[in-house]
């Protein structure tokens, strides 16, 4: 992948956050998705009992996305800080539980309960214990993404990819800040969609990155939503009817057509995307199938970026899919 572009202008969109904190506490949405395993452990966890968790992401190993994955689910949990700190009085020197309290405090930092600074502390003692892990710096990554100057999502970005070039959490991130930058010239001129279709193109073909460029269709809509520039109603915007728009709909939809390799602990999060972006542009046909593969998988980015209640909005656009 070429050099990034850089993030220009130092204001940003006056936006809510992007679906990496977009709201679950519904109680509908889990943020585990389909992993049991991980359910079992963070059920464990909740009741103070770490072994499954210290199990689950020893086994986790270098699967460097599924464990992002696992650990910040892990961390999302209120207590989690307090859990991560007991196993570290037990364990000293774990990467795990140092990478766990880190994650935690992010977290807590991002709800306004814990200083930044402190926050990204804990993330640089994860990376010092686990050097080739990207995981402490997808939790400054986090940071940046939502409290931090632009340089900083860059440098966290970069450590990141340098790590795992093809990290499927930390690609969604940029590109989520970068649709918050100014865009001039043409409507479907903007340099996230240049970036998203970059990252695409230089993945392996099996990689979910692929649908990179529908998510970052998805995360424009929200500024522009956000910022009166777009209809309140996303399928009466226009968004997803320009020529770019369709090209980029019709590669991703024939890719996951393609793919075999349904297993990414992620892929729900993209599926959502390819069927809120189909279901916008008037292609039922196409979104049905997606729905039927999601299942009840919902998440909550993008569908709050166009309704209230998300969750009524996934059902809303299931059901005229379906034909329900």
């Amino acid at each position: 992948m070429p050099s990034l572009p850089p993030l220009l202008g130092a204001r940003r969109a006056p936006t809510d956050p992007s679906g990496e904190t977009a709201r679950e506490d519904s109680g509908a949405f889990d943020a585990a998705l389909d992993d049991t395993e991980l359910r079992t452990a963070r059920a464990a966890l909740a009741q103070g009992r770490r072994q499954a968790a210290r199990s689950l992401l020893v086994h986790t190993g270098d699967d460097w996305d599924r464990r992002g994955h696992r650990l910040t689910v892990l961390a999302k949990d209120p207590y989690a800080a307090a859990w991560a700190s007991d196993w570290l009085a037990a364990e000293p020197g774990s990467a795990d539980a140092t990478g766990l309290l880190a994650l935690a405090l992010v977290h807590r930092a991002l709800r306004g309960k814990e200083e930044p600074d402190r926050a990204r502390e804990a993330c640089d003692r994860a990376a010092a214990l686990a050097p080739a892990d990207p995981t402490p710096w997808l939790g400054r990554l986090l940071l940046a993404r939502a409290l931090g100057p632009e340089h900083e999502v860059l440098a966290a970005f970069t450590e990141l990819r340098r790590r795992h070039p093809e990290h499927h959490h930390a690609h969604h991130l940029l590109v989520a800040r970068l649709a918050e930058r100014p865009a001039g010239g043409r409507f479907e001129a903007h340099e996230v969609y240049d970036l998203a279709e970059l990252a695409a193109a230089d993945a392996p073909a099996d990689s979910p990155l692929a649908v990179l460029p529908v998510v970052a269709y998805a995360e424009r809509y929200r500024v522009l939503a956000a910022t009166g520039l777009a209809p309140a109603d996303p399928a009466a915007s226009g968004h997803w009817s320009g020529p770019r728009a369709r090209r980029i709909l019709r590669a991703c939809f024939d890719w996951w057509l393609e793919w075999e390799h349904d297993e990414h602990p992620r892929r729900h999060i993209d599926l959502n995307h390819l069927a809120f972006a189909l279901s916008c542009a008037g292609r039922p046909a196409e979104a049905a199938a997606l729905f039927q593969r999601i299942g009840d998988h919902a998440t909550p980015a993008p569908w709050a970026y166009a309704h209230p209640e998300p969750l009524a909005a996934f059902h809303e656009a299931r059901t005229r899919a379906l034909g329900q």
